[in-house]
């Protein structure tokens, strides 16, 4: 089954990052660093780009955080990183905005949470006070809600109001049509304010896979702003990773979505960007964008002989991802390319032959020789003790030859 066209939606601009109306959905991350550490949070913000992240958030909480973000955004510039970098709000950030226009000037666009500024309080409107700064400094937001932090008055009328309905509906299906409710009228208010509808992003958090299907599918058809889809507090390893494709995939598969984030929770002192490289996984199986070549290999079993297949298969993915960022400036495409490392004569042949580029190698009775196959056709047999160096050889020369200068013209 194919991928459902795109929902329609409107077009924003986000530092010369554009969303939605059609264009390639954007993948997303968060920092966590102090950003009032300005060195630690430019290094991490440069790790996020260079993995890939097209939009990077960074926490804007404090007075010495606002302060950091002019000097955070001029460094990366210095190193010739342009990523958009997003200011994340809640509780004062009608105070920092309005405090500090150099930050205000610095952000590509403001994430405003409406359960966290008081919307809708006449006695204390921090919400309009933030529109109105990004109105003045020409900024985009993202009105985020996130069902950790609804609007607690909206909910409780909506709860007093389907309580007296003849067909109560129950509590978790008026909680998730609070949250879209809030996401509808905060964007109606926005543009109250004077705010363009086209600087409006949305988004809708929950933490429970099949509610967040049900939520963004309602969301999605009741307005024509671009979405930003993210499974909040995705949680550690595999269960994060497994929670935010399952739920990702299904809105996504839908035409649901301008714009993902993959908020899994690292290990001390982990690699903050597992969340960009997820994001792209999932993208690239749903065959929506490519950002590198992939590999296939086989799981192993009794017919294979070692762990050398699976060193090989890590050697090579490895190899692949770290070469990109001058691959994908000189060879345009290569990022498509298939290649496969197979463990045993079963399927390693025939997965060989279905990918660009493949290398079957020797299982358990198999003549200790590993044929690689070249779109679909054996090219050579290696064998000894340097099949690894010999087959990234044949890599680089297949991606010169098919996808350099002289190929493209």
């Amino acid at each position: 089954m194919a991928v459902k066209a795109r929902r329609k939606s409107l077009v924003a601009d986000i530092g010369g990052v554009k969303l939605g109306g059609g264009h390639p959905i954007v993948v997303q991350s968060m920092t966590n660093t102090d950003t009032a550490d300005v060195t630690s949070t430019v290094n991490q913000v440069m790790a996020l780009a260079q993995a890939g992240s097209e939009i990077v958030r960074v926490t804007v909480n404090t007075d010495e955080a606002a302060r950091a973000v002019p000097k955070i955004v001029d460094t990366l510039r210095m190193f010739g990183i342009t990523v958009p970098v997003v200011g994340d709000f809640h509780y004062n950030g009608h105070l920092l905005l309005k405090k500090y226009p150099d930050c205000a000037r610095a952000l590509a666009k403001y994430r405003i949470n409406p359960g966290n500024v008081n919307i809708g309080k006449k006695h204390d409107d921090n919400f309009r006070t933030m529109i109105e700064c990004a109105i003045h400094y020409n900024k985009p937001v993202r009105i985020g809600v996130n069902w950790g932090s609804l609007d607690g008055a909206l909910l409780t009328r909506m709860m007093d109001e389907n309580a007296g309905s003849p067909e109560p509906l129950d509590a978790q299906t008026v909680t998730m049509k609070a949250i879209v409710a809030s996401c509808l009228l905060s964007a109606a208010a926005a543009v109250n304010f004077g705010l363009a509808p086209d600087k409006i992003i949305l988004s809708a958090k929950v933490s429970n896979v099949q509610d967040l299907i049900t939520v963004y599918r309602d969301l999605a058809a009741q307005c024509d702003y671009p979405l930003h889809l993210g499974l909040t507090e995705a949680g550690l390893g595999s269960k994060g990773i497994v929670a935010t494709t399952a739920a990702l995939s299904v809105l996504l598969q839908e035409g649901i979505g301008d714009t993902i984030r993959a908020s899994l929770t690292p290990l001390p002192n982990g690699d903050r960007t597992e969340e960009v490289r997820v994001c792209q996984e999932i993208l690239q199986a749903l065959g929506i964008r490519s950002f590198s070549p992939q590999v296939t290999a086989c799981p192993g079993c009794g017919r294979t002989t070692s762990t050398f297949f699976q060193d090989m298969a890590d050697q090579i993915q490895t190899y692949l991802r770290e070469k990109m960022p001058v691959w994908k400036e000189s060879y345009p495409g290569v990022e498509e390319m298939r290649v496969a490392v197979m463990g045993c004569i079963v399927n390693g042949p025939g997965e060989s032959k279905h990918a660009h580029l493949g290398i079957s190698l020797p299982g358990t009775f198999e003549e200790p020789v590993a044929p690689v196959y070249v779109d679909g056709k054996l090219k050579l047999t290696l064998r000894g003790d340097h099949i690894v160096q010999e087959f990234i050889e044949i890599l680089d020369n297949y991606v010169e030859s098919h996808y350099g200068a002289v190929s493209v013209q």
